[in-house]
């Protein structure tokens, strides 16, 4: 776009659905930044955010057609940044639902995503206008046209100014796939009232301000960046720093930079002085290349480091995503002088539902803590069907029930798309008649923790506090008549200082149904030679029951895992456990 049509946009005035989301960013102060690109430091206002929005919107419009957009799906593939901000909100703001597509997918998998969401536009940026054409041209059965648009380069001038008329929100929402560990993935639909409800309740739980800065490290396609890392500052009038993909030093050193002298924080941030961070929230697999790294840092940078992650400094710090590992935390908590990691607990179909509270009493090791403002939970008995009410959590022989999480509430998703009999399956009718409950799949207990949930600031955070057990189908192992927690196994596992990554998994048994197996990478600084099954025997004997240790054990280079850290146990068994059943048990 030339800079005669650019101020002739500017100069415009346009109109933008009375949606929560604009009408927060429209309450921001104008002058506020909201997306800052950490490496090239270009900075984008609140003030000019929505007259973006309105173009990119009428620019949607225009490639469809002029047609009403309403409901229907807007595919995109650009760049995590403030482009990325443009194009998710014009697509809400023309009342159509945006698909975040991720540009690390294979054609394949795009093309799965487009046929089975039918879009009807595939947006790109200049970057990945090459990756769209190629999926394009590939056998689909939907029809999507390809628009490329413009990149922004920073705040161009006084927008036009930006009018919110109408509160129909229409279709309008967001769809991100799940991981399709066990089938092809599934569209889940989050209207936009419910992203509004999960931001909200995040808002009031971790006390997102316009004082928030925010290091946005993760990728975009998954509701842990979208919905905890974007669109719930934006709704708060926070500022988002992008600096994606990942690199720990890069991340080390953007956070030292308002720590060092001057000159030192300009060439570590490779840019003029940049504010705090205040505000992280990353998976577990982060904070350990960052805990590994940070080994390596001179000595000025070190400290300059300590001082960007300690409580006075960074606000918070979440870890979720995937079961963090209690060396870490416990690492962090050193490393930092005292800033103890949040770890909560969700998914896409619900945003977060769990969380431990901002007082570091209630951030106990090994708890997502209790279920977020507006969210209601509850377990029920994985064996009986029965729900286990509060005060019921141990059974008639003294040990703690295990239960599937079932949750209800305005943050969970509608539905999975064009897909009614996968979503009956996961909802069950409540027997109050107050609504359908969604079961998750994961397993968890109830504990009382006496020394927890005292924080008169947050009402929500208090009772008996939740431990998630793992994946009813790939974490509770059933092995010779008891049940055994893969997570609490690995979490013993990674205390141990040989183990530097470990991942337990259910082994078939024609003996005991299922054997607890491991796979494991060694930390080569702690075992010098061999370390056998009978060496990790010997470790986990005083750490844990003897049915819960494992009994088959693989050293392996590498454990894969997903942009998120998790890692696809099924796989892993088939392909480290191929054809084992008795030979290796001990």
């Amino acid at each position: 776009m030339s800079s005669s049509s650019s101020s002739a946009a500017a100069s415009s005035s346009s109109t933008l659905p009375r949606l929560p989301i604009f009408e927060a960013i429209a309450s921001h102060d104008p002058a506020s930044p909201a997306v800052v690109h950490s490496l090239s430091r270009r900075t984008f206002t609140y003030g000019n955010l929505l007259a973006h929005v309105s173009r990119a919107r009428d620019r949607l419009q225009q490639a469809h057609g002029g047609a009403d957009l309403n409901g229907q799906r807007v595919a995109f593939l650009v760049e995590n940044g403030y482009d990325y901000v443009v194009t998710l909100l014009a697509a809400v703001a023309a009342r159509a639902i945006a698909v975040p597509l991720s540009p690390a997918f294979p054609a394949s998998e795009l093309q799965y995503i487009l046929n089975q969401s039918e879009a009807s536009l595939l947006v790109s940026s200049a970057k990945f206008a090459s990756k769209a054409t190629q999926v394009l041209a590939t056998d689909l059965t939907s029809s999507p046209i390809h628009l490329e648009l413009p990149k922004h380069m920073g705040d161009d001038g006084p927008p036009g100014p930006v009018h919110l008329d109408d509160a129909n929100p229409g279709g309008a929402g967001m769809m991100l796939y799940t991981s399709g560990t066990t089938n092809r993935p599934k569209g889940v639909l989050l209207p936009q009232s419910v992203l509004t409800a999960q931001s909200q309740s995040l808002i009031q739980a971790w006390d997102y301000t316009p004082a928030d800065r925010l290091l946005h490290v993760l990728p975009l396609h998954h509701i842990h960046g979208t919905v905890n890392g974007l669109l719930t500052p934006l709704l708060a009038g926070s500022t988002v720093e992008f600096m994606f993909p990942f690199n720990a030093d890069a991340v080390w050193g953007r956070l030292a930079a308002p720590f060092l002298p001057a000159a030192a924080a300009a060439a570590a941030a490779d840019g003029p002085p940049a504010d705090k961070i205040t505000f992280f929230t990353v998976v577990p697999t982060v904070y350990s290349r960052l805990l590994s790294s940070h080994k390596s840092l001179s000595p000025e940078m070190q400290e300059a480091a300590r001082k960007a992650v300690s409580p006075e400094n960074m606000r918070l710090a979440i870890s979720g995503s995937a079961a963090l590992p209690t060396p870490i935390k416990r690492a962090w908590k050193d490393l930092s002088h005292g800033n103890v990691l949040l770890e909560r607990y969700g998914m896409t179909e619900v945003g977060m539902a769990l969380s431990c509270g901002l007082s570091f009493a209630d951030r106990v090791d090994a708890s997502v803590g209790w279920p977020l403002p507006s969210v209601q939970a509850r377990l029920v008995d994985v064996d009986s069907g029965e729900v286990i009410q509060e005060g019921e959590e141990l059974g008639p022989d003294g040990r703690e029930r295990s239960g599937e999480i079932q949750l209800r509430g305005p943050t969970i998703f509608k539905e999975y798309w064009r897909n009614p009999e996968a979503t009956a399956k996961e909802f069950v009718e409540g027997e109050d008649g107050n609504g359908r409950w969604f079961k998750t799949g994961d397993v968890a207990v109830r504990r009382p923790v006496p020394e927890a949930g005292q924080n008169s600031a947050q009402p929500w955070a208090h009772g008996p506090m939740y431990f998630i057990q793992g994946r009813k189908s790939a974490d509770i192992i059933k092995t010779g008549g008891e049940k055994v927690s893969a997570l609490e196994v690995e979490r013993e596992l990674l205390s141990l200082p040989q183990i530097a990554e470990a991942a337990v998994v259910a082994v078939p048994s024609g003996k005991w149904g299922q054997k607890v197996g491991a796979v494991l990478v060694l930390d080569p600084e702690h075992v010098k030679g061999k370390w056998t099954p009978m060496d990790m025997r010997r470790a986990l004997r005083d750490r844990l029951a003897n049915y819960k240790i494992p009994q088959v054990m693989k050293i392996v280079d590498d454990i894969p895992r997903n942009a998120m850290g998790k890692i696809n146990k099924k796989q892993l068994v088939k392909a480290v456990f191929a054809d084992e059943f008795s030979e290796d048990e001990v």
